[in-house]
Formats: C-alpha cells, structure tokens, sequence
C-alpha cells in the first residue's frame, strides 16, 4: 500500500511527479490546488477546515494514494498517514524554468491565456521561496521534511528516480 505526499516550491514537478507514479502504480492522485483555494477574482485560500475534510474524505475513499502540493499546513494533516515522502528541493532557477515551459493546467485555469497572464506573478512567487516564511515556503517545507520518520527522499533535480524500494534523504549536490 502506497501513501505518498510530494511537496516543494511552484514549478519543482510536484504535479509531474504525482502523475507519474499515480499512472506507475495506479494510484488515485489528488492535487491540492483543487481544493485549497476559493473561486474568487482574486483567488483566496479556503478555509483550512474545509480543506481538511475534503482531503480526509478522500483518504477513506483510497487506501493507497499520491497527494502533492506546496501546502505545509494541509500536508501536515496527512502526513501522519502517509508512508512515504518525496521533497522536490529544486533550485529557484529551475522551478522559474519549469514554470515557463509548463503546459496549460486546464484544472487550475480556464484558458493558457488566463495561465500565461499569471505567469508573471507565479514567477516572483517562486523566487521569494526562499525567503517566504509561510506555509509555502522552504522552511515550512523543510520542518515538514524532518519531521516526517517514514521512507523519505530529498531531490534536487528533476531526475527523480522512484523506482527504489528503500526511500531516503538524498544528500544535497
């Protein structure tokens, strides 16, 4: 039975990732920006209560699953049942990079013109990863990593080779 949460900075792969073991093991795939934000112009966060039971419900509805985002606090919440842990800790230039080259999200946005128009502000986004201190942020990330005592993996690259049994924290290049 596989339960795995992947998290890491905008643009680090998460959602790539996610999909790739969901299609490798079949596994149900749930992305929290489904649920963490409200649909307003401009968005805003749902209520972490509402976010929680959505991904409980979820978690009683599939005994395995892979569950990604950047949101510590929701992450948190699952974390005790994950069992297994995956940090994309990529450098701010490539997640700036992958954002560019990211392919239309049709869940997220409606068209790849409304994507395009956010690019910008997704942009400076990633590049404040570092010194953000919210639940997106590397410290955040960071404290969710070491706290976690299950089978766990640090990347920083987006070669990620999965296909271990043993998962563990990757030294740093």
């Amino acid at each position: 039975m596989k339960r795995i949460i992947i998290f890491g900075n905008s643009g680090a792969g998460k959602s790539t990732l996610a999909k790739r073991l969901s299609d490798q093991h079949d596994l149900p795939h749930l992305d929290l920006d489904i649920l963490a934000w409200n649909d307003t112009a401009p968005p805003t966060r749902a209520p972490i209560a509402e976010s929680c039971e959505q991904i409980h419900a979820f978690t009683r509805a599939n005994k395995s699953w892979v569950i990604e985002g950047g949101y510590a606090d929701l992450l948190s919440i699952v974390m005790p049942s994950a069992n297994e842990m995956l940090f994309l800790n990529l450098p701010v230039e490539t997640c700036i990079s992958n954002a560019r080259k990211r392919p239309w999200e049709p869940h997220k946005y409606a068209s790849i013109e409304k994507q395009d128009e956010n690019l910008p502000m997704l942009i400076d986004w990633i590049g404040q990863y570092v010194e953000r201190d919210d639940a997106f942020s590397l410290k955040s990330h960071r404290m969710l990593f070491d706290a976690f005592n299950g089978k766990k993996r640090e990347y920083h690259s987006n070669d990620c080779d999965t296909s271990q049994n043993s998962v563990v924290n990757a030294p740093a290049p």
